[in-house]
């Protein structure tokens, strides 16, 4: 079991077309990306890429010099230009840039959805190549692949479709996914993007013609095999979202967690003022306030584990409804099975596939949790903001490190920007919890929920920023924090809580007697007592001692 996310076989037999697969791994691969030359006069003026169609101009994307095609990859169209050729699906030609490896119904979508420039997030686009992979290995191991129906392959095909199925899974032709976050509600859109590219780099990879209208690896029948998208797209979703909570989330909660309980373990000794509604409370240590913060993330741990076992059943296998029409009944299985091999994840098949492929209940409860630990954040982040407030007339309990001048017309001010920061991606992750819920309510209709690209979008960009931020704020201000020793001290003395802990001795009325007229006066609760003769001086000192009091006594 590959435990780090690579690409090994989860199949504990050799398959001959596994060292065809080695083989045309180390072949020599063209060099990838979307850019490309345009006729068009306004690209060079703008160092950008104008789609040809000037009304849905794609200009997100400057033109690289070093990763133009090389002379094979130029055909000769039926326009007379090289910079395009022509792609045909099920409602006629359409015209490409020469070089892409998407295809026809990719550049569709291109034109029908210039919304946002938001493209699928790659950790999405990396999971739909991981489970091509897995379904092409279980459709190949199955015999559907090579056996006797449409157009059956040999085994050179077989070992490149896995090979550029593991490309897109490593990132290696992120470049080939231009499709719109804000498209087809089911994500078909973005699946037939990934079938396009698998299929044409596997045809170049075999050493065949991908510009050939005719398609021996076809990005319908060979990677689609047994698949809808469907089926397909929720559970890439599914397991892109487990693993970048697995190894991008957890991993910078847990760092911060123990950067802070580090903190409180040096701080444990510091006497403070406790605080309740912002007001003055009994004394605590300084560890104690800052070990609070430290178990909150911890506890945000236990949710971020949650939050991965509510996406583990995994829709493939139900293809179009949950019926599992077109495919084998071990497929769903099968490629469930190899997912949790390949990812370290205990990833299985859904118990029920027609809810699993309806609704996407899991990916808000999911979410939900991801809610919570952006809570926690947010939380952390203004309480240690508050204790760094000052630095003459706040807190200023604690010192944190000065990043950045803090304004531009009051020299000298340092703000607590990296807990502003922090606090603002909290407040976006509780924000994409909100169209999380939307999402999953109101599109789930029948057999198929139709806010999927949205909803995987949300999900991923509230892991990713959580985990961004969380390793920012570490190395930027947690464990840089120091402790204002005086400034801890200088308010406990002064605090009228101190009565609190003459209650057992002289009874809550007295003590409040007393509170009021240290406030009026000016004097402490020490000073009151013995200038009343209110306690022996020795009982007074036990009484008022304030680490004493951060501790329950019989």
């Amino acid at each position: 079991m590959t435990t780090n996310g690579g690409l090994a076989s989860a199949q504990s037999r050799e398959h001959p077309t596994d060292k065809l697969v080695n083989q045309a791994a180390a072949r020599e691969r063209p060099a990838y990306g979307r850019t490309y030359l345009n006729a068009n006069p306004f690209a060079a003026q703008k160092n950008c890429v104008l789609d040809e169609n000037p009304i849905v101009a794609i200009m997100s994307r400057p033109i690289s010099t070093n990763t133009l095609p090389r002379d094979r990859d130029q055909p000769k169209g039926q326009y007379g230009m090289s910079d395009f050729r022509v792609e045909r699906d099920s409602m006629g030609d359409v015209r490409v840039p020469a070089r892409a490896y998407y295809g026809a119904q990719t550049k569709r979508a291109m034109e029908n959805f210039p919304i946002s420039g938001w493209e699928l997030p790659a950790p999405l686009v990396h999971a739909l190549g991981l489970v091509k992979y897995a379904s092409a290995m279980v459709n190949r191991d199955l015999g559907k692949l090579t056996g006797t129906g449409t157009k059956p392959m040999d085994d050179d095909q077989v070992a490149a479709l896995l090979q550029a199925a593991r490309e897109v899974a490593e990132g290696k032709l992120d470049g080939e996914f231009p499709v719109d976050v804000f498209q087809t509600g089911s994500g078909t859109s973005s699946n037939m993007n990934c079938n396009e590219v698998i299929a044409n780099r596997a045809i170049e990879i075999a050493g065949g013609d991908r510009f050939a209208p005719e398609k021996p690896i076809h990005p319908n029948d060979h990677v689609n095999m047994g698949q809808s998208t469907n089926d397909v797209f929720p559970t890439a979703i599914h397991v892109a979202t487990a693993r970048e909570i697995k190894d991008d989330l957890m991993p910078g909660v847990r760092r911060l967690a123990d950067t802070l309980a580090d903190k409180a373990q040096q701080w444990d000794a510091l006497i403070k003022i406790g605080r309740t509604h912002l007001m003055d409370a009994t004394p605590v240590r300084l560890g104690q306030e800052v070990g609070a913060f430290a178990r909150q993330l911890e506890l945000s741990l236990g949710r971020a584990e949650r939050a991965i076992g509510a996406v583990l059943e995994l829709p493939i296998g139900g293809t179009a409804v949950g019926s599992g029409i077109n495919t084998h009944p071990e497929f769903g299985q099968r490629v469930a099975r190899v997912l949790a091999d390949e990812t370290g994840i205990e990833f299985v098949e859904a118990r029920d596939h027609f809810e699993a492929n309806a609704q996407r209940d899991a990916l808000v409860e999911c979410h939900g949790q991801l809610r919570a630990i952006a809570v926690t954040l947010f939380n952390v982040a203004n309480n240690i903001r508050w204790l760094g407030s000052g630095p003459r007339c706040g807190f200023f309990e604690i010192q944190l490190p000065s990043r950045q001048p803090g304004s531009s017309i009051m020299p000298g001010k340092v703000n607590p920007v990296m807990c502003e920061s922090l606090m603002q991606v909290a407040a976006r992750v509780m924000g994409n919890d909100q169209t999380m819920a939307v999402c999953g309510a109101a599109g789930g209709q029948f057999q198929l929920n139709i806010m999927m690209p949205v909803m995987a979008h949300a999900v991923l960009e509230s892991v990713r920023l959580m985990a961004s931020a969380t390793r920012a704020f570490v190395d930027f201000c947690a464990a840089g924090m120091e402790a204002n020793e005086a400034a801890c001290a200088a308010s406990v003395e002064q605090s009228l809580a101190m009565i609190t802990s003459l209650n057992p001795l002289i009874g809550y009325e007295k003590a409040a007697q007393l509170a009021k007229q240290a406030f009026q006066t000016g004097r402490t609760i020490r000073e009151l007592c013995r200038e009343q003769g209110i306690l022996p001086d020795a009982t007074l000192q036990a009484a008022l001692d304030p680490m004493r009091m951060t501790e329950p006594h019989a």
